[in-house]
């Protein structure tokens, strides 16, 4: 949401700037010998405005291209009702919590059941400061 915000305020910057670069450009042919000041002002703050922009436009681009969308593991815990093994597996399509399953390894006569589905969660590195 940042990179759209600041990609919105490079674009306005930008345009801003284009305006302030062409006012300043056609404003040199008036007659009037203090506007010549005013235009070579507008002319530079322009061209800095615009440099600015463009950097700023640049740089946020690349950064959204450099960054990486990992997928979450999503994990499936079946748990036999009778003897309370618990084994885990990846999520598969279809799976839902109390959803009866084959039978036991340990005990064929009872089915196992899904008791819980959930997002696996990295740990995040930890960083001191020094």
């Amino acid at each position: 949401m940042i990179v759209v915000i600041v990609m919105v305020l490079a674009v306005i910057t930008f345009l801003l700037a284009v305006y302030l670069t062409y006012t300043g450009s056609t404003a040199t042919g008036s007659t009037k010998a203090g506007d010549y000041s005013a235009a070579g002002i507008l002319a530079v703050i322009g061209l800095i405005a615009l440099t600015m922009a463009s950097f700023t436009l640049f740089q946020s681009r690349r950064q959204v291209a450099e960054m990486k969308i990992e997928i979450p593991k999503v994990m499936t815990t079946i748990e036999c009702r009778k003897c309370g093994t618990k084994t885990t597996r990846e999520f598969q399509r279809g799976d839902f919590v109390f959803k009866e399953l084959d039978a036991c390894q340990k005990c064929p006569d009872e089915k196992q059941m899904i008791t819980a589905i959930y997002k696996e969660v990295k740990e995040k590195e930890k960083t001191y400061a020094v």
